[in-house]
This record gives C-alpha cells, structure tokens and sequence, in this order.
C-alpha cells in the first residue's frame, strides 16, 4: 500500500532476512500488490537450515530445499502445505488473481488435494464460480487440517470434493489453530472441577457464591471502562449476565441487552448503530486521533448475521466451549457494532457462550471480567494483537461532528481472523476462576459462617454488626482499630475484643494463605 516499502530488502515494512527469498502468501502479496495486512511472513534460504525451519522475529525460514518454483503454482502449493491458513489474505489474493490463472492451477491437477482446496476456497471466498466441471468421484479432503486446527464435523462439497469444516459461514469466520497451550488448556476438564467444587458445599453456601461472583464480575465490567455505575445500574446489569444463555443469541436479544446496558437511551442510539466508531484520543481541536476503528456501520448488519449464524452452529456443534465464547465474544468487540457499551456486551457474550454450553454450573457466573481487570495491559495487548495490524488498511475521514467515517471497504477486516492467540487468553482467565476465584469465594463464606457462629457464642449482636466486626478486624491485620474500638464497638471490654480477635485471626488463617498465593 502507499508509503509502504518496496525494495527488494524489505517486505511490509519487514526486512527480508538476508540470503532468503519470499515463499507462499508472502511472495503472492508482493508480486500481486495486494492490500493485505499479513500477519507471518515465510522466506526459503539459500542454504540448510537446522530442523528444516526456523524462526527470526516474524518470519519464518524454510530450509533451501522447501523452495518452490517462482509461479503462481509453487507458491499456492508451498502456502497450502507449509503456512497457516488466513482467510483474508487468502481472499484478497483469491481477488487479485486473473480468474484464468487460478482456473489452470486447479485443472492441471484437478484431483489433487491442494488444487481442490484452492478451488473450495476460491470459490467460497469469493463468490465467483469458476468454468470448471465439478470434481469427479474421489476421495473427499477437509478444507482445514484438523490436526492442526480446531474444526466443525464438515458437510460435504460434492462439487470440490471438499468438507466444509471451518468454524463459520462465509460473512464471518474465524480461525483457532490447534497448540499445545490450548490443549493442554482444554484437557483440564475446568467445567467438571467447577461442578467437583461446588458438589462438596451446600446450597446455600453455593447461592451465596453465585451472588458475590456475580457482583464481582459486573463491577467490573464497568471499572475496564472506566465507569462507576449507580447501584441500580449495576445490579440492572448483573440480572442481564445472570440471564445469559436463556435466549437465543439474535438481534432481538443483543438489541435488549444493550437497553438494559444503557437505560436512558436519550442520548444514545440503541442497537446497530447508524455512524462510524473509533477507540483512541483527540487532539487540542478535538479532532479524532483513533487507535482502532470499527466497521463501516454500512457493514454491520451483514456481520452480525454472520456471527450469529457461526455461534448458531458452533452452540449445535462439539467445539470447545470456551473456544466457542472466544471466537464470538472478540468478534462482537472487533466489529463494534453498538455506538456504545461493545467492551460490556462482549464480556457478557463470554457469560452467554459458556452458560448455554452448560460449561458453568447452572446458575453461577464465572468472574472473567475480574480476571481481565486484574490482568488488564495483557487483555488490552490480547485485543490489540488482532486490530492494530489492520489500522493500516483502513482509510478514513474526520467529520464535522468529530467523528470519523471510514472511506474504503473494510468488511472483510472483521469477517475472518485468528483468534488462537485470544483463546489462550480467555481460557487462562477461566482457569484462575475455576481454579482460584471459585473455591477462594466458598471458603471465605464458609470461614464467615464459622466466625459468625463462634462470635454469637461470645456475645450477641446484631448480624450487620457482627459482618462488620469481622471485616474491620480483618481489613487492620487482625486487630480490631483504636477507632473503630471506640466508635462502633465501645460497650465491648477488652477482655471480650481480644477473644473476638483471636476468634478471627485464627478462623481465616487458612483462608488468608489461601488468598495470599493467589
């Protein structure tokens, strides 16, 4: 793209290392020009590399033997075989590439896996059918490898010879490779130590839980963005997490949910919104200065359709749920499609996923908004790991209003991403809840309970005085304060103070080691 270096010793900015030369997606890009922000970048050397391949900052060195023939053939077959799939650069090149070209790869092997995958993907991609006779009776192909990706089922195309396993239709799709991080991830059956925890406690021990996490994760929520909502807000707010899962994921249900988020709708367009949108700062004339951009609004209701036909076949489907809650939740948030309250509705597309799936125990809210607060320069470089690269492609406009209109087509930016990276972080933040949050919480309530019971049995108090009793002598290192002694307190002796004290200390001994290693 414009002011993008083109020497021979650079590639989208990246130096090309030395002695190598551009294979697959990369070479295409260059050779086609195409506008495509490519997000690994692959060279063959000129020499043996140790292990066949390496890695050198974005790139990826392919030993001298791994070099393909410098045509649109060698390059679609080294991209198909050695690099991983993206939908987008595969699109825009797809888009690029004169319709006859693509059509002599595919018949000069029309058999051939790689040649029916091209073809699959062509055509799916684009929406172009090309003059070609559809395949012969052969052995069908998965359009992803599924030991390298996470995959649906896959329904048969007959014409290709191809099954269609992507994790989404056409409008919206996402791509979650298969890791070793992740599953490891998965392996840990997190829903059913959830269940193992919660199976040893009472009911109402569990109600109370449910209720503190709850609270937890709806502030915040609000407290990522920046916000301090009024009590009825938030409670507003947490009875619509609480619900996540009871209706289907629709516009008609993100439509009520954003009235619930916002209540007073005077000022703010509830639903699609009509304008353009921007995250970032303004200079001293308050003009936009923005550091992501959502999609065109002209856009968005063609995505949304899209993303709520993926999550429709991904809820039927036996993909992970947390994988599940990952693809639709960041691409809610990358799409942007309210005017305002994305970041919130995102989160609760998490709580939304994960209830219907049954991956959280009926009626409990895992705190992941907590975790995210917690963990916020990690979850805001998780979000911007997959938005900043595409700031570069899109071209836009300030408006007299002072806010931005978008001036290319970008649609395509928010279809088809890679949310692995996302995945990881989200199931992490799962595990610290499952792991961490969940059993903290119910043996805080259980060493409550405890406190309470020994404390009736010193003396006897109104409840609420006793709660605070324990949360001041707790909140001062295990000592009830001088001025709290002398306020609230004043009619107990010290004899009794002091066996209140130990009374707490020792209760939550435990419960403190506990909450210390976290």
């Amino acid at each position: 793209m414009p002011g993008k270096p083109n020497t021979p010793e650079y590639f989208q900015y990246e130096q090309i290392p030395p002695d190598t030369t551009l294979a697959g997606w990369a070479a295409l890009v260059k050779r086609y020009g195409v506008d495509v922000p490519l997000r690994r970048f692959s060279s063959v050397s000129n020499r043996h590399v140790r292990g066949n391949k390496k890695k050198d900052g974005s790139w990826e060195i392919f030993d001298k033997r791994y070099k393909p023939e410098d045509s649109l053939e060698g390059h679609l077959n080294f991209a198909l075989r050695h690099e991983v799939v993206d939908l987008l650069v595969m699109k825009r090149v797809f888009e690029d590439l004169p319709q006859k070209d693509v059509a002599s790869f595919i018949l000069s092997k029309p058999t051939g896996s790689i040649a029916r995958r091209v073809w699959f993907f062509y055509e799916f991609l684009t929406g172009i059918e090309l003059e070609i006779k559809d395949s012969v009776t052969v052995t069908a192909v998965d359009a992803l490898e599924a030991d390298k990706y996470f995959t649906l089922k896959g329904k048969l195309s007959q014409r290709h010879r191809v099954r269609n396993n992507l994790l989404g239709p056409k409008d919206f799709c996402p791509i979650i490779r298969k890791t070793e991080e992740l599953n490891e991830l998965i392996s840990l059956n997190l829903d059913k130590k959830a269940q193992e925890t919660i199976g040893k406690i009472g009911s109402q021990v569990i109600a109370r839980a449910a209720s503190f996490m709850l609270l937890a994760d709806s502030k915040a929520s609000f407290e990522i963005e920046g916000e301090r909502p009024p009590k009825n807000k938030l409670e507003r707010w947490g009875r619509a997490v609480l619900e996540a899962g009871k209706r289907p994921l629709n516009q008609t249900e993100i439509y009520r949910l954003h009235q619930l988020l916002i209540g007073d709708d005077r000022f703010t367009e509830i639903g699609y919104r009509s304008e353009g949108v921007f995250l970032g700062e303004r200079d001293q004339n308050h003009d936009p200065i923005p550091e992501f951009i959502g999609a065109r609004h002209e856009d968005v209701p063609d995505l949304m359709i899209g993303l709520n036909e993926c999550n429709d076949s991904l809820r039927r489907s036996t993909l992970d749920p947390v994988l599940q809650a990952t693809a639709i939740s960041f691409g809610f948030v990358y799409i942007h499609p309210l005017a305002d309250g994305n970041g919130r509705l995102h989160r609760c597309l998490i709580h939304h996923v994960l209830a219907e799936r049954q991956f959280t125990p009926p009626g409990m809210v895992f705190p992941v908004s907590s975790v995210m607060q917690d963990r916020i320069d990690d979850y805001r470089k998780t979000l911007q790991s997959h938005s900043s690269p595409l700031m570069d492609y899109i071209d836009w406009r300030p408006l007299p209003n002072r806010n931005i209109e978008v001036t290319n087509d970008t649609a395509d930016l928010y279809r088809y991403f890679d949310c692995t990276h996302n995945a990881v972080f989200l199931y992490e933040c799962v595990r610290r809840t499952v792991e961490k949050d969940l059993p903290r919480e119910i043996e805080y309530l259980k060493c409550h309970d405890e406190a309470m019971r020994l404390i009736s049995e010193i003396i006897e108090m109104p409840n609420r005085l006793a709660q605070d009793l324990i949360m001041f002598i707790r909140q001062n290192g295990g000592k009830l304060s001088k001025r709290r002694r002398e306020k609230e307190f004043e009619k107990l002796t010290d004899k009794e103070v002091a066996k209140l004290e130990e009374i707490v200390r020792a209760v939550f001994e435990n419960f403190e080691t506990m909450n210390s290693s976290v």
